[in-house]
């Protein structure tokens, strides 16, 4: 069932987010006196196994490395070689080439760790792996700053066969590559017409994402430009008005017909929902939830970022890849850090009761693509 709050957000009961009542979402006064809201910090213990005090600490150790990790960025320039958030010690580690100027680095607070490839030479392998046809037995490949390797996983009973072998020779031939397994191929979380949930599209059920001026960003597998959106009380919302899949999962819709926009993510009666009041990207390794129809709020970490995934529609580019679990009808939701937006969930393997991994289509990508301009508070 859908909750009194939910048809409110999309039917434009609130022009504005000034118009907002406390229950709907948190306040700035609430979010400047407390780390996160007593929902968000249960969610993360719930899907981190953290206790109360840790899910604090982690949460502002997570806040200043996402600022650290820019300067560390400028600081190292081309001898830069990739960047992770260690949630044991609190602290960002930036990967670096030798000749790197690493007491500037240091200077801003991150830890520096001597790595072979840089991050250019690493993400130059992967565009050439892009380029090769992955059978469906390869499910993903992604640069992995930590291994300083251009990671490629494999399904474990495809491994063997003979299309995969060959990719993955030929995907060797392009640079510093390791193998890995995954027990499932990643598919997509849409799903068939079901009653009570965000919208819909043809048969097609998915997860409204952010918010924009003038309609929402959502996954480009749930609906085709032109097709005609549906709200959860199936009355008209608007069109698609641009969506791209596969090599890229990313779309719009335009709002209308009596419909509004508000920078607000679905908390599900888990936490209050969510004010969006920006998009800066999160390091790898920091934690990120995630709001979605089927299984509303889950939480997780940031994995790897720029993997490609090969669904059997065919292979997605610069994918963020999470460990927050999801499933059908989850697809176009949103993924969030605190209050900055992240991403539109593409889709994954496995399920919300024996866990799995998702990934997301990186927000900023889509509003650049578009020319859209988030809507915040």
């Amino acid at each position: 069932m859908r909750t009194g709050l939910s048809a409110l957000l999309l039917l434009g009961t609130w022009a504005t987010a000034s118009a907002l009542p406390a229950s709907a979402a948190e306040s700035p006064a609430d979010s400047a006196a407390a780390p996160a809201s007593p929902g968000l910090l249960s969610a993360m213990q719930r899907d981190l196994g953290l206790t109360r005090s840790q899910t604090e600490t982690r949460l502002a150790a997570e806040k200043t490395a996402t600022a650290v990790e820019r300067k560390a960025k400028r600081a190292a320039g081309s001898s830069y070689g990739g960047s992770w958030f260690d949630a044991g010690s609190g602290k960002l580690t930036v990967a670096v080439t030798p000749g790197a100027n690493t007491e500037a680095i240091r200077a801003t607070g991150a830890t520096v760790r001597l790595v072979k490839h840089s991050a250019q030479q690493l993400d130059a392998a992967k565009t050439r792996i892009d380029r090769l046809s992955a059978p469906t037995g390869v499910s993903s490949w992604y640069v992995d700053p930590k291994a300083n390797k251009v990671v490629v996983k494999v399904v474990s009973a495809r491994q063997h066969d003979n299309d995969v072998q060959s990719f993955l020779a030929r995907a060797r031939q392009t640079g510093p590559v390791t193998v890995k397994q995954t027990a499932e191929a990643p598919q997509t979380f849409a799903a068939g017409t079901v009653g009570g949930d965000p919208y819909y599209t043809g048969n097609v059920r998915c997860s409204i994402g952010f918010s924009v001026q003038g309609g929402f960003v959502t996954a480009g597998h749930c609906g085709g430009a032109g097709a005609a959106v549906y709200g959860w009380d199936r009355s008209y919302i608007g069109n698609f008005q641009g969506s791209s899949f596969p090599g890229n999962d990313y779309a719009w819709v335009n709002v209308g017909s009596g419909w509004w926009t508000v920078p607000v993510v679905l908390g599900w009666g888990t936490i209050p929902d969510r004010l969006v009041r920006g998009s800066a990207e999160v390091p790898v390794g920091t934690s990120i939830c995630r709001s979605g129809s089927t299984t509303h709020w889950r939480c997780g970490t940031v994995l790897a970022k720029n993997e490609t995934v090969n669904y059997s529609q065919g292979a997605v580019h610069q994918m963020t890849k999470t460990s927050v679990c999801a499933e059908g009808g989850d697809s176009g939701g949103s993924f969030i850090s605190g209050d900055q937006a992240q991403g539109v969930t593409s889709g994954g393997w496995g399920n919300c009761s024996s866990g799995g991994e998702t990934w997301y289509q990186p927000v900023n990508e889509i509003l650049n693509r578009y020319g859209l301009r988030l809507h915040t508070s």
